[in-house]
């Protein structure tokens, strides 16, 4: 008898294991859609209803705040599609452009979906495309 219930011991352990490993492929696999989801819902296009909305407040001087929080620059005026950023507070003394694609929210600041360094390497410059660069 003792084999029977060794048997059926046996088979409940291995149904718990099975059950454990199943749960955290399902935790993983929730975790990844999550982010996925995070990751698409902080690139709306520019056209969503309430971003139009708070793109109308964009001012002068406002500061542009990257997402990490660092302060990549102030607004010099709405140029198209783009926000032309003031060089005077620009660390190369150039205006850079920012495309409103980039925008999270405004408020007292216009905060962007982007951290500093993707704001960096993707901005463009005035100067791109001039003297022979």
């Amino acid at each position: 008898m003792s084999t029977i219930k060794d048997k059926v011991v046996g088979a409940g352990q291995s149904i718990a294991e099975t059950a454990k490993k199943v749960g955290h492929e399902i935790v993983e696999g929730t975790e990844k859609a999550a982010e996925w989801v995070k990751e698409k819902t902080h690139s709306k296009p520019a056209c969503d209803t309430a971003k139009m909305a708070d793109q109308t407040t964009i001012r002068s001087h406002m500061d542009v705040v990257a997402s990490c929080g660092k302060l990549v620059g102030k607004v010099d005026h709405v140029e198209g599609d783009s926000i032309k950023l003031t060089k005077n507070d620009s660390s190369d003394g150039q205006h850079h452009m920012v495309p409103k694609t980039w925008i999270d929210r405004v408020d007292e600041h216009i905060h962007l979906n982007k951290n500093s360094e993707e704001v960096a390497q993707a901005w463009k410059s005035e100067r791109v495309g001039c003297c022979g660069g």
